[in-house]
């Protein structure tokens, strides 16, 4: 599986972002998909997941409240909406899948990364 993320900016305090995580190849059925983030000079960050039949979703604490993981299975694409940003959710944001049933919030659990993109937020 190929992962392609984007949708990340420069915005200010307050602003929304969605950013999209694209399968390029094979399918995002039946894998779950989560969201990581890692600012500079710090670890990488869990932020959100969802099962592959999107009944079941997992959020960083960090993020709970602000943020929305979804996915469309017909466009083979994980959304992550994030609303109320702070400046402090500036980092590269990577999206990742598993196929594995059962998962923790480790990036260890998950096997296939894409590339990133960068969300800077300003105060």
């Amino acid at each position: 599986v190929q992962l392609q993320a984007s949708g990340g900016g420069l915005v200010q305090a307050g602003d929304s972002l969605r950013l999209s995580c694209q399968a390029s190849e094979g399918p995002l059925d039946y894998v779950a998909a989560a969201w990581f983030r890692q600012a500079p000079g710090k670890e990488r960050e869990f932020v959100a997941a969802i099962n592959w039949r999107g009944s079941s979703r997992n959020y960083g604490r960090a993020v709970k409240g602000r943020f929305t993981i979804s996915r469309n299975i017909d466009q083979n694409t994980v959304y992550l909406h994030a609303n109320n940003l702070k400046p402090e959710d500036t980092a590269i944001y990577y999206c990742a899948t598993t196929p594995r049933q059962r998962y923790t919030d480790s990036p260890a659990d998950f096997t296939y990364w894409g590339q990133g993109t960068q969300v800077t937020v300003s105060s």
